[in-house]
């Protein structure tokens, strides 16, 4: 039985592999800074987590690494049942780039039962990544619920005046309840602030209400 060391080998043989000149020079042009960075595109990693399955133990190995194609493979592969206090704390520490708190939303914490306590938690605190992981995240999740969503739109736009992603990760959120709840997304673009990050949600939002998208 192969350990985390052998696995990481093995994923590293077929990452090599597929390694992407041009993909390595857009993330050099973007700024997504990471240890080491192959350049494999994004379905290629998740075909290569699929093969892997879940394994939480390897996960956290593989995310400890700093490689980029490890650590989103880690993403897809963390099982989320075990996501409850520090090892909650573990996956936030790791969000260092607007590319891995987007696998990590997709891959991971959408999964979380709890992400009521995720998004309140995650969008009260200082750092925009992760808040905005945690808002892509609820806009994948069924669980999440009409106060969790108006208290964490509302926080996090207030704590971020100018911030193009947190603008972004809001406006998935309030988009993914527009058809169920309406009334919900208007109530909250009325509590916003006056900030440029939330002129950006109202003017998407508005957009969408308007024209059913």
């Amino acid at each position: 039985m192969q350990n985390n060391t052998s696995k990481m080998v093995s994923l590293l043989g077929k990452i090599r592999k597929q390694m992407n000149g041009a993909v390595l020079d857009t993330f050099r042009y973007y700024g997504a800074k990471y240890g080491m960075n192959y350049g494999v595109a994004i379905h290629s990693i998740r075909d290569m987590a699929v093969e892997v399955g879940t394994d939480h133990d390897l996960a956290k190995f593989l995310y400890r690494q700093q490689v980029r194609e490890l650590q989103i493979i880690a993403l897809w592969i963390a099982d989320a049942e075990q996501l409850t206090g520090s090892e909650l704390d573990f996956w936030r520490e790791g969000i260092v780039n607007s590319e891995l708190a987007e696998q990590a939303a997709q891959g991971l914490l959408c999964n979380v039962e709890d992400i009521d306590s995720l998004v309140t938690a995650w969008c009260r605190g200082e750092n925009s990544l992760v808040a905005y992981a945690a808002l892509l995240a609820a806009a994948r999740n069924k669980n999440i619920s009409d106060s969790a969503i108006q208290t964490s739109v509302v926080e996090v736009v207030t704590l971020n005046p100018n911030n193009h992603l947190v603008a972004q990760g809001a406006v998935a959120l309030l988009a993914s309840v527009i058809a169920s709840n309406r009334e919900l997304v208007a109530s909250i673009l009325e509590q916003l602030p006056e900030n440029s990050t939330a002129q950006l949600v109202v003017d998407e939002i508005k957009w969408r209400l308007e024209f059913g998208c």
